[in-house]
């Protein structure tokens, strides 16, 4: 069975966000006043062969610890989809 996770990171509190800060500036001058922050990250979906969700959950947190995220300055979350 497939199982298919998502794999969410984003720079952690207090990490520079040069896109978000972009984005943030941008909204600003469309006129949406009341945007305080925004932040960039990026999401992924993968699909693992495991029907064990705690056992695929696992597998996703592993996979973004050693390469879906910079765990020096990115945080992440995995769900099952």
């Amino acid at each position: 069975m497939v199982t298919r996770l998502r794999v969410t990171v984003f720079p952690k509190a207090g990490v520079l966000d040069p896109q978000g800060k972009a984005i943030e500036r941008a909204l600003g001058g469309l006129g949406f006043a009341g945007v305080r922050e925004v932040r960039v990250g990026k999401v992924m979906l993968v699909d693992v062969e495991e029907s064990d969700p705690a056992r695929a959950r696992a597998m996703g947190e592993e996979m973004a610890r050693r390469l879906l995220a910079n765990t020096v300055i990115e945080s992440f979350t995995v769900e099952i989809a």
